[in-house]
């Protein structure tokens, strides 16, 4: 198992005491509260229920270094909006540093990578910031 995996056994676990929490009758009606917002703000419905269903798949993924990462890019985003060395600015330069030029190009492109969906996380949620803070 790679590090950081979850065992099967953890994982049923996890979604057992969801179940007896009332989570997902937690998230059924909290999803119908923001989807009735979003209609009234003129948000697409199936733009919202994408957006908040994948909120609550990352709560229960869990985030913990994307998550991290994600912070990191929100901050300078909203700092100093989108900037053209974006890639420079989030680099790890001691581990960088420390990489074959093979690896060096792998870590770029990786990180790119996970910046570009940060990049599409932050504007998907300032796209529903006027929905939630109408709550």
């Amino acid at each position: 198992m790679e590090k950081g995996a979850k065992s099967f056994k953890s994982v049923a676990k996890e979604a057992k005491r969801r179940l007896k929490s009332g989570f997902w009758e937690n998230c059924k009606d909290e999803l119908s509260a923001e989807l009735a917002r979003a209609r009234d703000a003129g948000v697409s419905e199936s733009r919202a229920c994408r957006y908040f269903t994948g909120k609550v798949s990352c709560t229960i993924r869990g985030g913990g270094e994307d998550d991290a990462f994600y912070a990191r890019v929100k901050n300078m985003l909203l700092a100093e909006g989108e900037v053209s060395d974006a890639i420079g600015r989030l680099t790890d330069r001691a581990y960088y540093n420390s990489l074959s030029y093979e690896e060096r190009q792998r870590y770029t492109l990786a990180l790119s990578e996970r910046y570009l969906k940060a990049l599409e996380r932050f504007r998907r949620e300032r796209e529903f910031e006027g929905v939630q803070k109408n709550r």
